[in-house]
């Protein structure tokens, strides 16, 4: 649960239905961070033209860096989450070779 909470914004810890039913908030927890996923993309799609009147070359391709890394970290988070509320809504797993 506390992963969870941390992965929302920290005004989903005020809502008592999402402290008392981890299902629930890992629902919520996951749309979070397909909206960050989404916004990493939309990111690396402008970043060039959004920052080429304000940053240099080398800051823009800075910034391109980060957006790859941010979007790669968010990707393997939703998947985990993905794994989280799957079990909590009662999938069993089975070890593969």
């Amino acid at each position: 649960m506390a992963w969870l909470l941390d992965l929302c914004p920290p005004d989903y810890r005020a809502h008592e239905v999402l402290r008392r039913h981890p299902a629930v908030l890992a629902r919520f927890a996951a749309l979070h961070v397909d909206g960050a996923v989404g916004a990493a993309r939309r990111g690396l799609a402008t970043v060039r033209s959004d920052l080429r009147d304000i940053a240099t070359t080398e800051t823009i391709e800075a910034a391109i860096s980060a957006l790859e890394r941010e979007g790669a970290r968010l990707a393997a988070t939703r998947r985990a989450v993905t794994l989280v509320e799957e079990a909590l809504r009662g999938r069993q797993f089975r070890a593969r070779l």
